[in-house]
């Protein structure tokens, strides 16, 4: 995913189909510097992490 992508989907208030290794999460922030995304799991908010843009997929 691209790094403006993540940014407009991070600061929508719209719920966007966003997975990771093929498991709904929610964006929480982008770091641009890094291009990675702190996120976690749908119903988990327990489980944080920080993950390259990359490997995120939008469908």
């Amino acid at each position: 995913m691209n790094k403006q992508r993540a940014q407009e989907i991070a600061k929508s208030s719209v719920m966007c189909n966003v997975t990771y290794n093929g498991k709904p999460i929610y964006i929480q922030h982008v770091d641009e510097n890094n291009e990675t995304a702190r996120i976690f799991p749908i119903g988990q908010p327990e489980n944080e992490q920080d993950v390259s843009l990359s490997s995120l997929v939008e469908k």
